[in-house]
């Protein structure tokens, strides 16, 4: 009988657990079985993935960036949600601001999530760059509240946005899924506005290293892109893991971070 697939995830909120079982349970049955383990930070899982104890990491955007960095290209993108593609930064300040726009930001003081989150902390400052704000014409603040999580938990972002809301920040950047929670509960409404946007990138990628043969990880792929949301049991995983649909690799949506970590130097502990 063939191993089951071990399935590497970071456990950064209770909710992995039932998740990850019930990714677990539809598999079960299927000619790609898994089993999954649970780290507490990606830095740790980039390493387990590469030394061989796990089979399958469901990475980060940064956590993807890593592993290609570390192993030369030596690994394989899996697959990924819809909502990774499609994924963004949002600076969000209060109504009257006078911020319409990157041209706006010099001399502002900006709030940041974790400096391990591409979507709270090292896009933004790459993308700003780009539009022509270099830190050094900012005053930035930086919340670490996660570090280890590359800001899965959210906390750096609220951490973000009450330093906004305190007065002690002008703007803060916080990830569209953070900013899109935010109208749907309406939490606080009205006291903030998006003031700015960053082009799409994606986030979260499926990986494996490249010595997993094709026939363990194809009818796994397979599988999974076979969820469907019209299927109650499978659309209970789906919308616990903010998703309509698998998709495979947009590998394009990966180039602003693998540039934004060389020219930032990112830790690569994380």
């Amino acid at each position: 009988m063939t191993r089951p697939l071990i399935v590497g995830a970071v456990a950064y909120s209770p909710n992995m657990v039932p998740i990850w079982e019930g990714i677990r349970d539809y598999f079960r049955g299927t000619d790609a079985e898994m089993d999954f383990v649970l780290y507490s930070n990606y830095g740790r899982q980039v390493e387990e993935l590469i030394a061989g104890h796990v089979d399958i990491a469901w990475n980060t955007n940064l956590a993807y960036v890593r592993t290609v960095m570390q192993t030369g290209g030596h690994c394989i993108p899996l697959a990924q949600r819809d909502t990774d593609t499609t994924f963004s930064t949002v600076f969000v300040a209060p109504p009257g601001s006078g911020i319409t726009g990157p041209d706006d930001f010099a001399g502002r003081r900006l709030a940041l999530g974790s400096a391990d989150s591409a979507h709270a902390a090292i896009l933004p400052m790459h993308y700003l760059a780009q539009s022509g704000v270099p830190p050094t014409e900012l005053s930035v603040t930086r919340f670490d509240s996660d570090i280890g999580k590359h800001g899965d938990t959210g906390r750096s972002e609220l951490d973000a946005i009450g330093a906004v809301l305190a007065g002690d920040a002008d703007v803060a950047a916080i990830g569209i899924t953070t900013w899109n929670a935010m109208g749907k509960e309406e939490l606080m409404p009205g006291a903030l506005e998006a003031v700015w946007s960053t082009p799409e990138y994606c986030h979260c990628m499926f990986t494996a290293m490249d010595t997993l043969p094709a026939g363990r990880y194809t009818p796994w792929v397979d599988a999974l892109l076979g969820m469907d949301w019209d299927i109650p049991e499978h659309r209970k995983i789906l919308e616990l893991e903010g998703l309509h649909h698998w998709v495979r690799p947009h590998l394009d949506g990966y180039k602003s971070l693998f540039a934004a970590v060389e020219k930032q130097g990112v830790d690569s502990r994380w």
